[in-house]
């Protein structure tokens, strides 16, 4: 029994010290860049030792996909759940409504990631990591779509559920890149709006959140993401 005690109390240490070392990390990844960051400063933020760090993480990639998941699985948490609200059916305006609303859009999460994307680019072992991470959101958004799809049809250019999850995926990364940019949060979420709209509406017109007039985003940037359905988030 005292040796069980123990265990839990190692456990639950070891859980503290890694959300301590993954929200420091966090902090200065978004306050310095992804590439501009050691060990060292990690640990320093934490308040920990190395040996902290190398108790939980081999590298600081490692360390990131440990972040990526975190906001990953909520993004697709987000995404499932407000699909799902409507039952087998799906209102296509009601239910962007609801994906906009509660879609993660943090500045400094984007910041982070878009550095990481970069150093992913340069190392083919860590771009075929972030692949597979980025492809659970897309595969949770068209496994719902494809259940929607017996009731609800999509549009036939998308070629069903699989490119329709490409399309929203990269509309979402096309106002991400916007609004890392121009900081405008509200702007990327009306944005947001009226692709997923257009796209799994076949056009129809967007509803307005909130009493306001849906507004226009540039198009520019989403229509290069909408062209490269390989890009997954």
């Amino acid at each position: 029994m005292a040796g069980e005690e123990t265990e839990r109390r190692v456990t639950k240490r070891r859980v503290r010290t890694r959300a301590r070392l993954l929200e420091a990390a966090f902090g200065v990844f978004a306050a310095k860049g992804f590439g501009r960051v050691s060990i060292e400063e990690v640990c320093e933020a934490a308040g920990y030792s190395r040996g902290a760090f190398y108790s939980n993480f081999a590298t600081l990639d490692e360390l990131f996909f440990a972040l990526y998941r975190d906001r990953a699985g909520l993004i697709a948490d987000q995404v499932a759940g407000a699909l799902a609200a409507d039952g087998p059916d799906l209102d296509v305006p009601a239910a962007v409504d609801r994906v906009t609303e509660v879609l993660l859009l943090d500045l400094d999460w984007l910041l982070v990631k878009t550095d990481f994307l970069v150093h992913a680019a340069r190392d083919a072992a860590v771009a075929a990591t972030l692949l597979e991470h980025r492809a659970h959101l897309r595969r949770a958004i068209a496994g719902r779509l494809a259940r929607a799809h017996r009731h609800t049809p999509l549009p036939p250019v998308l070629g069903g559920a699989d490119g329709a999850a490409h399309a929203v995926v990269a509309a979402y990364d096309g106002v991400t890149v916007q609004l890392l940019l121009d900081k405008d949060v509200d702007a990327a979420r009306a944005w947001l709006r009226q692709l997923l709209t257009a796209l799994l509406a076949g056009g129809a017109p967007a509803r307005a959140g909130h009493g306001e007039p849906a507004r226009t985003g540039p198009a520019a940037p989403a229509a290069e993401n909408l062209t490269t359905p390989a890009e997954e988030d």
